[in-house]
């Protein structure tokens, strides 16, 4: 499996036609495009052309389109999306693991979180989709009150949800504007809160 950062460069060679490794390289490819363009934009003949494999090797690993959807938010969520992944970093105070979670590099094009992208696309079409997101958000939550929990906060839980209600907003934000200033204001604010918390 090929990880895909959300806010690092994607490598956009693809490796060359053969018939081994061919979920992989599709599962890959289809992450790099549904991120990088969005899921509706991105057709099954373009995901075929980029992954150089047939269309009969793509629906051989995946039955449809959908599938392939839901296996590129289930590798995010077996990883982590890159934005969430300071959280487990044993290197940082539980403070600063808190705050990790709102650094975005400068990108060309930013593109928040590939959950809610995904929430967003879905518009309650893909059910199996909106299960994923919603699974993956509950587990987020769960993961700010556990760390907000280990630096002290009074109360994890009211904690761990204003901290989850800023970095969502944030990430929307910042994704519409193409602009990570959001992330900024709201790590500023996220420090506010936890220090008032703790």
């Amino acid at each position: 499996m090929v990880p895909i950062g959300i806010l690092t460069t994607v490598t956009t060679e693809t490796p060359a036609r053969g018939g081994r490794g061919a979920r992989e390289r599709l599962a890959a490819t289809a992450a790099k495009l549904f991120y990088r363009n969005g899921i509706n934009a991105t057709g099954v003949e373009m995901v075929i052309q980029q992954a150089k494999v047939s269309k009969r090797t793509l629906y051989q690993h995946f039955s449809s389109k959908t599938e392939l959807v839901e296996n590129y938010l289930r590798m995010f969520d077996a990883e982590g999306t890159p934005m969430e992944r300071p959280l487990d970093r044993t290197d940082l105070a539980p403070r600063e693991r808190l705050l990790a979670i709102f650094d975005a590099p400068p990108v060309e094009q930013f593109r928040g979180c590939p959950f809610h992208n995904a929430a967003v696309e879905s518009a309650g079409a893909w059910p199996t989709v909106d299960e994923l997101v919603r699974t993956h958000k509950r587990r987020f939550a769960e993961r700010l009150v556990a760390v907000a929990g280990e630096a002290g906060a009074a109360d994890p839980y009211a904690l761990g949800n204003q901290l989850l209600v800023l970095f969502e907003g944030a990430t929307a934000l910042a994704t519409s504007l193409n602009d990570t200033a959001a992330l900024l204001h709201a790590r500023a604010a996220a420090a506010k809160l936890i220090d008032e918390a703790t």
